[in-house]
């Protein structure tokens, strides 16, 4: 029993060896190195881009069940938007069915001066949003500074957190 122990041991250590790039007598491993923070990961910000176009067209054409889609609703899920206490992903999905459930008309839906920036798996997006939306005869025109973080899942990129700030207007 000992020695079929031993043998199967000094089989296991000559495959991982055998596995290893030699070189001088030395064992290297090769190492793959991602910068996080320099790297522009340019396949996977197309991607994001692309899930931003898509929400907007989600709100442009009414589809609630598409826009709420690109949410990763969980328990890790927050949200922050008009000074008030942080809430959840239950929430969140309430407010954005309500309120966009209401628009009778999109007449701007501006995403400006947007930045991707991408972590591997996770993006941070930040814009200044532009909206003009009609509720029935009533224009709501909204300027808010606008960070979305994203995961990506099997799924595609989720929204996993959202924070919403007024815009202010520089001064003429």
């Amino acid at each position: 029993m000992k020695a079929k122990m031993i043998f199967t041991l000094v089989m296991i250590y000559g495959i991982v060896i055998t596995g290893c790039k030699q070189k001088e007598g030395k064992v290297e491993i090769e190492e793959v190195k991602i910068d996080l923070l320099n790297d522009e990961f340019s396949e996977a910000k197309q991607e994001v881009k692309l899930t931003m176009d898509s929400i907007a067209q989600s709100v442009k054409d009414g589809d609630l069940d598409k826009l709420i889609s690109f949410h990763a609703y969980s328990p890790k899920f927050t949200e922050f938007k008009n000074g008030e206490v942080r809430n959840n992903g239950e929430e969140n999905e309430k407010y954005e069915r309500g309120v966009f459930g209401s628009v009778t008309e999109v007449l701007k839906f501006d995403m400006n001066d947007m930045k991707i920036a991408v972590y591997d798996n996770v993006a941070n997006v930040t814009l200044h949003s532009d909206f003009h939306l009609k509720f029935g005869e009533d224009l709501a025109i909204i300027n808010e500074q606008m960070s979305l973080l994203f995961l990506k899942t099997d799924n595609g990129w989720r929204i996993v957190h959202e924070h919403h700030s007024p815009l202010n207007k520089p001064e003429e």
